[in-house]
């Protein structure tokens, strides 16, 4: 694997900002992790989807109720691992250890894997954002092409149309076929995967054990087959789609950069966090209601800068950020509703899946 390194010469921009954002949390005398709006997020979110998982096994309601709740709960699950799940595996969540590891485990639950997602996540997405031949990420050819560098074939034509449809089964491969892949293989995508511990391999084929009892066997048993398959894709295509959509908005639209990196060892020019703030964007930035249920990945800017602070403060230092950015004259790129996003991210995906004119010639 080629290696990537980035230009850190002149990191005088980030030694400024993470002064100023030292200042912000001891001037305020507040900590960096999560506080009480965090708390509450937990226990609605938490508490909500056991109520609408007994729900649908125990109340016996219309059929198309059923498949209503069934997708309810999918965005429910979704906003959990945006909420919980997503600051705990970074360590925003408690100052505490011990919490963060248990609530991580929040994506076990909902059938992935903490520990490979921490290393695919917090470790190559974190550090070689938008890096095509690295960020996993975007590492989805041929099925959908996110960057210029990647292989083109006739289907990117439509790929903007069928979209909706591979994000819809992003979670449902993520617990059946992509988690089996990057475990057997002992890689994500081409990095390898730092040795698992015993403890580890237990909680990997544990939790897929009962994710099999708690979302399937006894689904089944409970309500029948049928009843438990249609609810069952329905949730998955809800907490797919929602969650492919939120992190897709965040690097792969018009406003972010990509690079690439072939068989060769590459520089980024550079430094780390200039890449991180060139690769990403934020959205709808001033909805209080998108902030709560995409806890705070609408700022993502400030989470790929600060992974370590809890989303909850994202929108105060975010005027820090931002006012940094303008003084080094770097680009912030913060698109004001989430609709608009949606758009920047679907016309990308347009022109991506046009036939480039190299291989028209």
């Amino acid at each position: 694997m080629a290696k990537v390194t980035f230009n850190n010469k002149n990191a005088f921009f980030f030694q400024s900002l993470k002064a100023a954002i030292e200042v912000y949390f001891k001037e305020n005398n507040i900590k960096k992790t999560g506080n009480r709006r965090l708390y509450i997020k937990t226990a609605v979110l938490i508490p909500g989807a056991i109520g609408l998982y007994l729900m649908l096994l125990f109340v016996t309601m219309p059929a198309l109720a059923g498949i209503l709740i069934s997708g309810v709960l999918g965005f429910v699950l979704a906003c959990i691992g945006f909420n919980v799940m997503h600051d705990a595996c970074h360590g925003s969540y408690s100052r505490k250890p011990w919490v963060n590891e248990v609530l991580g485990l929040t994506l076990n639950a909902l059938g992935s894997n903490a520990f490979i997602w921490k290393q695919k996540h917090n470790v190559i997405h974190h550090t070689y954002t938008n890096v095509d031949g690295v960020d996993d990420d975007i590492a989805k050819s041929p099925v959908i092409r996110q960057c210029s560098t990647q292989r083109w074939v006739p289907m990117h034509r439509v790929q903007h149309i069928y979209l909706p449809l591979i994000y819809s089964l992003s979670s449902i491969l993520w617990v059946f076929l992509t988690d089996f892949i990057k475990y057997l293989s002992r890689k994500v995508y081409k990095t390898p995967l730092q040795p698992m511990k015993l403890n580890d391999h237990i909680i990997f084929w544990t939790s897929k054990v009962l994710y099999l009892i708690f979302y399937i066997l006894i689904p089944i048993l409970l309500v029948g087959t049928q009843a438990w398959l249609v609810g069952f894709l329905v949730m998955h295509a809800v907490m797919g789609f929602t969650l492919s959509i939120v992190f897709q908005l965040a690097h792969v639209v018009e406003e972010t950069e990509f690079e690439t990196v072939a068989n060769e060892d590459k520089v980024i020019e550079n430094e780390w966090a200039i890449h991180q703030i060139k690769t990403t964007a934020n959205f709808a930035p001033g909805s209080k209601v998108v902030s709560w249920f995409a806890g705070g990945l609408n700022y993502q800017i400030e989470h790929h800068l600060f992974p370590r602070i809890s989303h909850v403060h994202y929108p105060a230092i975010s005027k820090i950020v931002k006012a940094k950015c303008d003084e080094y004259g770097l680009p912030y790129n913060s698109i004001p509703t989430m609709m608009e996003a949606v758009r920047s991210h679907f016309r990308l995906m347009k022109a991506l899946g046009e036939r480039p004119v190299l291989a028209q010639a």
